[in-house]
């Protein structure tokens, strides 16, 4: 028998005026063209950077930003990339969140939620590698269809483990609607503005993403294809790498692809560069 929970007239009024918690998004319609929003997911303390074949005296700085991107296309919504700490690291009452070396001012679902959106608002999930500084909210986006290529997914559900990720934070994953990508290029809309690039070297499935903006011109986000700007100026390649002599491969082919349509390249991780980035809720289109 099925039980029917009777709410007297007194307490549904009193729902029914209760205003809406903060929390709520306020929803928003789909933008006429596509928009990017940039998201503070924190910043990386690198313990040691001489796997990097830099020396301090050669960087700006050590530290590496934490960007969460949100793109938003008349025909869906992606998040590209999750941050390192996870929602449920946050303490209530406020404060940082931290996981390892990263630490994040707030929550991921609360800046969506300023920008009018719920994470089971989001029609995509992509990463561009499954390293735990970016997939750390993955299980936000649960009921969203993850883009992913196969080998990714199969290291981030291996047993064991691999040591550079947190399986807690995505296991949620393992049940989602996956599309596996290609080697090559994914059009995730199908009109070319909103492109997922196979750069692989850093990680078996490394990508890289290339969007058309109308006003800002085409933009092509870095995943760690690029760690710091001065592996890009002096050419030096890290010794983590997955396979080094892919990472060198896939670094001429995106140079390649920049100079043939102008696209800017943001180093996701460039400290510098990220905090002249404008964040959420404001917007690139």
């Amino acid at each position: 028998m099925t039980r029917v929970r009777i709410v007297p007239l007194l307490a549904l009024a009193v729902l029914v005026a209760a205003p809406r918690s903060t929390a709520q998004p306020r929803r928003v319609q789909p933008p006429s063209s596509l928009r990017l929003y940039v998201l503070d997911c924190g910043r990386l303390n690198i313990p040691d950077i001489s796997p990097y074949q830099l020396t301090k005296g050669e960087m700006a700085t050590t530290d590496m930003a934490l960007p969460c991107f949100l793109i938003a296309h008349p025909k869906g919504t992606m998040a590209w990339d999750v941050g390192a700490v996870p929602d449920s690291a946050f303490k209530p009452g406020g404060g940082p969140g931290t996981l390892r070396y990263a630490t994040s001012p707030r929550p991921l679902s609360q800046q969506l939620a300023e920008v009018g959106y719920a994470p089971a608002d989001i029609t995509y999930l992509a990463f561009s590698h499954f390293h735990w500084d970016h997939v750390g909210n993955g299980n936000l986006f649960a009921g969203s269809t993850w883009l992913v290529q196969k080998s990714e997914r199969d290291i981030m559900f291996a047993d064991p483990p691999s040591p550079r990720t947190e399986p807690a934070n995505f296991r949620a994953l393992e049940k989602s609607k996956t599309v596996f990508l290609p080697a090559g290029d994914h059009d995730v809309f199908g009109d070319g503005t909103v492109v997922i690039k196979s750069t692989p070297g850093h990680s078996p499935g490394h990508s890289v993403l290339f969007l058309r903006l109308t006003n800002t011109g085409p933009v092509l986000l870095s995943g760690d294809l690029y760690h710091y700007p001065e592996e890009r100026t002096l050419n030096r390649v890290p010794t983590t790498e997955f396979n080094a002599a892919q990472t060198v491969a896939s670094r001429a082919a995106v140079e390649a692809f920049l100079k043939q349509t102008g696209a800017q390249l943001w180093i996701q991780h460039d400290l510098t560069a990220n905090a002249k980035l404008k964040k959420a809720p404001a917007y690139y289109e």
